[in-house]
């Protein structure tokens, strides 16, 4: 198992050893201002110098922004304001998403920015008494230590339009000392009776498992290969697969359901060539709401394949649906 704590490549320093020492450290640990501030130091840049080169990138920014961001006034959420500390990043000479990671996930603003409740993992399922008693027999006690910083879904639906198989890969961050397992939760509603087969794991292991063979909900333990201290980061991948077909149905749609915030989630739906939707639409149901508020078509790629990106997106659920061609 590999697992990160903060980034390990920092070969890309070249100062004196005291400031190079310090900002090892903060892109470790973080906070996410003071690793910003020294990464500025270490690159002996001032902010005129840093705001034209991310010009020459085609990213505007003002210094005073640059100069909140360091101070801890403010931060980058927007996803423009994201997509400039991609680029910023590169200009800076830290390694891809060093900084990015030390951001946690999102302030809350507007009326969500009451204080409220952390929602229950089963709060947005529809058979929650279910997927609570298959919970109550695995450790979840992980899982609010772990912020969820990206996450990758590529699901490959078969020709006879069912789901073939899942594949999954999370870079989660501890929040909180102590963190050593992620649990996962499918829930296949559309197909009752069929649970996938889990494999494939990379930088994990099977713990506990719990499974409602007639609701199709299987509940896993999947256990890092040590306890995370706050900052540590991993990467961890696992695929579902059902092994033959029939394929059980996909009830024309896949979802993902966050109870917190993830900074960026992907979702690809791949279709055998033989069969392709006549339509594919992204959705979103903020947590609290009725039904979905956002809604996009999505075009096909050559490949028969379309995807989706979300930033910053949670509570609630994010999906992809689609539409046979009228035989």
């Amino acid at each position: 198992m590999t697992i990160a704590a903060g980034h390990t490549d920092l070969s890309f320093v070249d100062t004196v050893p005291a400031d190079r020492e310090e900002l090892v450290g903060l892109l470790a640990t973080g906070p996410f201002p003071d690793a910003l501030r020294a990464a500025i130091k270490t690159s002996r840049l001032s902010l005129d110098r840093i705001q034209h080169r991310l010009g020459l990138r085609g990213i505007t920014i003002s210094v005073a922004t640059l100069s909140y961001w360091q101070s801890g006034r403010r931060r980058p959420e927007r996803p423009e304001s994201l997509e400039a500390l991609r680029h910023l990043e590169a200009v800076l000479g830290v390694p891809p998403s060093a900084l990015t990671a030390l951001l946690g996930p999102p302030r809350p603003r507007g009326r969500r920015s009451r204080p409220t409740r952390v929602l229950p993992i089963d709060a947005l399922w529809s058979r929650r008494e279910r997927l609570a008693s298959l919970l109550s027999r695995v450790d979840t006690s992980s899982d609010c230590r772990l912020g969820r910083l990206s996450q990758h879904d590529r699901v490959e639906v078969a020709a006879d339009g069912g789901q073939r198989s899942l594949w999954v890969r999370q870079v989660l961050r501890a929040e909180q000392d102590g963190a050593d397992r992620w649990v996962l939760v499918f829930d296949s509603e559309s197909a009752p009776g069929t649970i996938p087969e889990l494999g494939n794991l990379s930088n994990c292991r099977v713990g506990r498992t719990a499974v409602d063979e007639e609701a199709s909900i299987l509940v896993a333990e999947l256990v890092f290969d040590r306890t995370l201290a706050r900052g540590d980061t991993v990467i961890m991948e696992y695929q579902l697969t059902h092994p033959a077909p029939p394929y059980p149905a996909s009830g024309n749609a896949y979802c993902r359901k966050f109870r917190l915030p993830v900074r960026e989630y992907v979702l690809e739906v791949r279709f055998d060539q033989s069969r392709l939707p006549a339509r594919c639409q992204q959705y979103a149901v903020p947590a609290g709401e009725e039904g979905p508020s956002r809604r996009r078509n999505l075009a096909l790629d050559p490949s028969g394949g379309v995807h989706s990106v979300a930033l910053g997106f949670g509570p609630g659920v994010f999906g992809i649906r689609w539409d046979w061609p009228t035989r």
